[in-house]
């Protein structure tokens, strides 16, 4: 085979450039990786890893002679689209084909050699140093952020001391050798016992902490700055140990005393309580009111979804049956358990329930209040919370009437929105007495019917605001009838005039404008305060009931208005859906509004048979007692603190014991206010703390701790007392001329 070695030499040229291209990708990404890590072995691993996923996606492997062939044919001239036959063997091609070969051969034997393969080498150069680049760049960014945690003293994680008083160069002082705080969560958390150096703590509430603290010379005592309260530590085998239990959020220090009484304090250190939250109960799949007939199935079927930070400890239900009305009304309260078993430490439970209402024994009329209650495992007092209250009453066959119960909070419904029962009972006799009866005389009743459930329509409506409308009801004085009389004084007196439904004389019902006042009406000016009165002529103003009531109570006034309508029209068969869809409404709107509330007695203090009815007062007298209340400025020693640090600012006078005193009083006040704010009060505090070390006691740092508390010091709140204010003319005219004092 003539020429078949050029054509294998650049198919592997071909593939050693692919492979040189994945050993870029994945020197760049072994060279990021070693710069992160600092270390040789995870450099060397993220290499391979590269290298084997660039292998794979190339696949130098993969080009054959085939794809040399091709590549040769497309960019050299001098192949002629024949370069395939050097690869044939000689004895397999005919005489032509054996000259072209050799034609081939002889033309592609200088060129060949200077073709270069396909590749994308400068591609993978390029993300090889932009890779390394990115390395050294984080490399640099994480060692200047670790420089400047280094330099800030409240986020070291170690405990550092510093001499409260300034002393000489030369002397030796003990040295912090080691540190070992225990945090100890409470059992029920699940949590296991944490060892740390860092001094801000965050641990649950009731977690045991241990401060271990270890010096290399003699030290005289050690003790714990907490919010201004001293604590002692106690010296164990050559240790100090201090033990407390974590039941508040706040800030600490520590001090120490060496041999030659010299005071060394440490920086400010938050101690941070996790509070254990209660658990969250949510009731699904079931309306807040449910009503039930006396043949349903009375079973409420719901779902509850429990769940907790730390752990459930128990869930139940807490069902209250209301029996009787009024005064006689009685409840009884019992605990249901569900019917799947509550696994003690789960943090999340979803349950499924169904509450039988035979089952607690209620009876037509009883109403049923209950919610789940649900315990977490919090040692010694568990976490409570509970669910919404949800309503159950199955209907009572009997008094289920439009009446007020005694269980109402408020008494908004009059005797007479009981008549719309007595209504229906009255159609429902006229449509049986219809065949025996003559058709005026049913017509006149049903008529009169009709009347009636319009004058019932009128006093909902008052109630829902509708005063205008009454001007049409019996008993009102309008124009109206004062022209109907005077038509009936010369002839016959209509006797169904008062029962009549007259829409074309009355317009009670608004189908038709009037336009009679309307001129009138534009000459009047418009009231200004009309948008701030409350006006009770208008519908929408009404307060009588809350929103919801309210469109309760407008859909059975429509209703109403179809069985009015149905009645006049003497039918009263059409009249009787309306009526029991208006009986329906209604009778939701009082179930809605009822309130539930256990019924409490009240004792009355024993008195004396012998004192009874004597009319002896001698021992009562009139009680009268005059306190005076001294107003205290807030934040008074912070307030102090300024104008101080002012005058250690001028050098008038040198810091002294008083000082500290003052400086450590204004940071016990800002810790108060730090533990809902830390980030705030946090800088302020450790300023305050860093006065009480001499070597920060310079006029810079005077100024930028004097800066700080006026930054975060809250203003004065006005004193009520009263002022003298100065009149002068000008302005007693212009206030005359407002009608201030008319």
């Amino acid at each position: 085979m003539i020429g078949a070695g050029n054509i294998e030499r650049f198919q592997k040229r071909w593939q050693q450039s692919k492979y040189m291209e994945g050993l870029l990708y994945a020197t760049g990404f072994g060279g990021f990786v070693y710069l992160l890590t600092h270390h040789v072995f995870f450099g060397i691993l993220g290499l391979l890893v590269a290298a084997g996923i660039a292998f794979w996606v190339l696949r130098p492997w993969k080009i054959s002679s085939k794809n040399a062939v091709a590549y040769i044919d497309a960019h050299l001239p001098q192949a002629g689209y024949s370069s395939g036959l050097l690869l044939s063997p000689a004895h397999e091609l005919s005489s032509l084909s054996k000259l072209q070969q050799y034609r081939v051969a002889e033309q592609l034997g200088p060129v060949l050699p200077k073709l270069s393969p396909p590749h994308k080498l400068l591609r993978a150069a390029l993300v090889m140093f932009g890779l390394i680049l990115l390395g050294l760049a984080v490399n640099f960014a994480l060692a200047n952020v670790n420089k400047l945690s280094e330099k800030e003293p409240s986020n070291k994680e170690q405990i550092t001391f510093a001499p409260k008083d300034s002393l000489p160069s030369t002397t030796e002082f003990p040295e912090l050798k080691g540190t070992n705080i225990t945090i100890q969560y409470p059992r029920y958390t699940g949590k296991s016992t944490l060892n740390t150096t860092s001094p801000n703590i965050r641990a649950v509430q009731g977690s045991r902490i241990i401060w271990n603290l270890e010096f290399d010379g003699d030290v005289q005592e050690v003790e714990m700055d907490l919010m201004g309260e001293p604590i002692d530590f106690i010296k164990t085998d050559g240790l100090y140990r201090l033990t407390k239990t974590l039941e508040a959020s706040g800030f600490y220090s520590f001090t120490f005393k060496d041999n030659g009484g010299n005071v060394h304090v440490s920086d400010l250190y938050s101690l941070e309580m996790v509070t254990d939250e209660p658990p969250m109960v949510q009731i699904e799949g079931l309306d807040n009111y449910s009503y039930f007939a006396f043949d349903d199935d009375k079973r409420l079927m719901f779902n509850a979804n429990i769940s907790d930070d730390f752990g459930i400890a128990d869930a139940y239900i807490i069902a209250t049956v209301s029996k009787g009305s009024g005064e006689s009304v009685k409840f009884r309260e019992e605990t249901v358990r569900f019917d799947r078993g509550i696994p003690k430490g789960n943090k999340q439970i979803q349950l499924q329930q169904a509450l039988d209402m035979d089952a607690l024994k209620m009876e037509p009329g009883d109403e049923l209040y209950f919610y789940v209650e649900a315990l977490d495992q919090r040692t010694p007092t568990a976490n409570i919370a509970r669910s919404e209250t949800y309503f159950a009453v199955i209907r009572d066959t009997i008094t289920d009437a439009f009446a007020v119960e005694g269980n109402l909070g408020v008494d908004l419904m009059p005797d007479y929105f009981r008549s719309q029962r007595q209504l229906i009972m009255d159609t429902e006799k006229l449509i049986a007495d219809k065949p025996n009866i003559s058709e005026k005389e049913f017509k006149s009743r049903s008529n009169e019917l009709g009347f009636d459930q319009k004058q019932l329509r009128l006093k909902y409506g008052q109630f829902m605001g509708d005063e205008t409308e009454m001007q049409s009801a019996p008993g009102a004085v309008s124009h109206h009838e004062g022209e109907a009389e005077h038509d009936h004084e010369e002839g016959e007196e209509d006797l169904l005039d008062e029962y009549s439904h007259k829409h074309d004389s009355e317009n009670e019902h608004n189908l038709v404008e009037e336009h009679g006042h309307e001129n009138e009406d534009q000459e009047e000016e418009e009231d200004p305060l009309h948008d701030y009165l409350h006006n009770h002529s208008d519908p929408e103003e009404s307060t009588l009931f809350e929103k919801s009531l309210k469109a309760k109570l407008r859909d059975a006034l429509n209703i109403m208005w179809d069985a009015e309508l149905q009645l006049r029209l003497y039918e009263p068969k059409k009249s009787m859906p309306y009526q029991y869809d208006a009986l329906e409404i209604i009778q939701d709107i009082k179930n809605s509004a009822r309130i539930y509330v256990h019924r409490i007695g009240f004792d009355p203090p024993p008195i004396k048979e012998e004192n009874r009815l004597s009319g002896n007062i001698e021992d009562i007298t009139n009680f009268d007692k005059q306190e005076e209340y001294p107003y205290e400025m807030s934040f008074a020693s912070t307030r102090e603190a300024i104008p101080r640090l002012e005058q250690l600012i001028q050098d008038r006078k040198g810091f002294s014991d008083a000082d500290g005193a003052l400086f450590a009083d204004a940071g016990n006040e800002l810790a108060q206010k730090a533990i809902s704010q830390p980030l705030k009060y946090l800088k302020v505090l450790q300023g305050l703390r860093d006065l009480e070390k001499a070597t920060y006691r310079t006029k810079e740092n005077y100024r930028m701790v004097q800066k700080n508390l006026l930054s975060v010091l809250p203003e004065i709140a006005d004193i009520p007392m009263k002022k003298t204010e100065y009149q002068d003319e000008i302005n007693m005219l212009y206030l005359k001329e407002l009608e201030a004092y008319e």
